[in-house]
């Protein structure tokens, strides 16, 4: 089996590099002392097609491989490991609702993702089951025309300024086959965030508590059905491979 890249792959890698070389690393430094989240930089990143890597093509995105993914993410983090890290996350959630939502909610939020012109978070993360999706307790309970949440996700990164918040949660009964995904947009009552965690490194992105008080989040905003989001955050952590 031949393991090496292709010279598709090794341009890609290439392209990174460069970016991550110029316009990463001369400032990691002072970016983490100065807890500064490079939003300007990261739509740049965006120009070259990083924020929507594998995303389809037809909103915006490059369509490329988690191969070609990673590539890409191991270059950026040669300059700049936290600001790497969020924009693989922002790719995840992109990701995800081009993939599994309707065609009304990609249409509405992806062309805005794959460019950063908004920024996305993902919230699977609890204070009291880590990253267990199945042992997950933030709820979604259908209200008319709305799912109301409640509850609260930890160190979710972007916390806070991020526009879209992808967000598992519990529309059913225990375990997994009770797990949904809604898309939660900045603004909406109800959602607040905690303060930025203390970090050893790593401050280049804020990290912090989101949490949900009767959040009324409209039914278009559930990506893909109910009961079906443990397998949807899976798929996302997997790298695409599940076979759903």
């Amino acid at each position: 089996m031949d393991f090496a890249l292709n010279d598709d792959q090794r341009a890609i890698q290439d392209a990174a590099r460069a970016f991550a070389d110029a316009e990463l690393a001369l400032h990691s430094a002072q970016w983490d002392e100065d807890k500064h989240f490079p939003v300007d930089v990261m739509k740049s990143a965006a120009e070259m097609g990083f924020c929507g890597i594998y995303t389809g093509e037809e909103h915006g995105g490059m369509a490329l491989g988690r191969v070609e993914a990673a590539v890409i993410f191991e270059e950026l983090s040669r300059g700049d490991v936290a600001t790497a890290a969020f924009i693989s996350i922002h790719n995840m959630a992109t990701w995800m609702i081009d993939k599994f939502g309707s065609d009304d909610l990609r249409s509405r939020l992806v062309p805005s993702l794959v460019t950063m012109d908004k920024m996305a978070s993902y919230c699977l993360t609890e204070p009291g089951s880590g990253s267990d999706a199945a042992a997950l307790r933030t709820t979604a309970v259908r209200d008319g025309d709305h799912y109301v949440l409640n509850g609260s996700k930890a160190f979710i990164s972007g916390a806070g300024v991020s526009d879209v918040y992808v967000v598992m949660v519990r529309t059913g009964a225990e375990g997994a086959r009770g797990v949904s995904t809604i898309v939660v947009e900045k603004d909406t009552p109800g959602l607040s965030f905690g303060a930025n965690e203390k970090k050893m490194g790593w401050n280049a992105q804020p990290t912090a508590v989101v949490s949900f008080d009767d959040c009324r989040v409209p039914v278009g905003n559930l990506v893909g059905q109910e009961g079906d989001g443990f397998k949807y955050a899976m798929a996302g952590l997997d790298g695409g491979r599940l076979n759903i």
